[in-house]
């Protein structure tokens, strides 16, 4: 069994009633890399975000249109990335790490304590 990469600290779910969508809210801290894996911050982000999103649409279909945004819990004061809505098989850690993270101006921690909203 995979070492798990985050836990969930809370949930919300919320309707957006002008957008006939249903969001969910969850609050997840990161969890340090097992012996097992490798140490590296960026990869260990990569990979917890990766399995986070996994969990997180794990009731959609590829061919349906999500909208996601993380943000950090702790320094509030940054922009939360978003992720404009697309297909779910068109989400990957690619997209965001190229475009989204590496540009935007909030300070991740590999186990820092992430928002992520997901609107379906």
């Amino acid at each position: 069994m995979p070492h798990p990469r985050f836990t969930i600290d809370g949930g919300i779910n919320r309707q957006y009633k002008r957008f006939n969508a249903v969001g969910t809210q969850l609050t997840v801290p990161l969890l340090p890399p097992s012996e097992r894996e490798d140490s590296n911050p960026t990869s260990h982000f990569l990979a917890s975000v990766s399995d986070l999103f996994e969990y997180s649409l794990q009731n959609c279909e590829d061919s349906d249109m999500v909208g996601i945004t993380i943000s950090n819990e702790v320094n509030v004061a940054d922009k939360a990335i978003g992720i404009s809505f697309r297909r779910k098989d068109q989400i990957t850690p690619d997209v965001i790490w190229s475009g989204k993270v590496a540009r935007s101006n909030a300070r991740f921690n590999a186990l820092d304590k992430l928002v992520l909203t997901s609107i379906l």
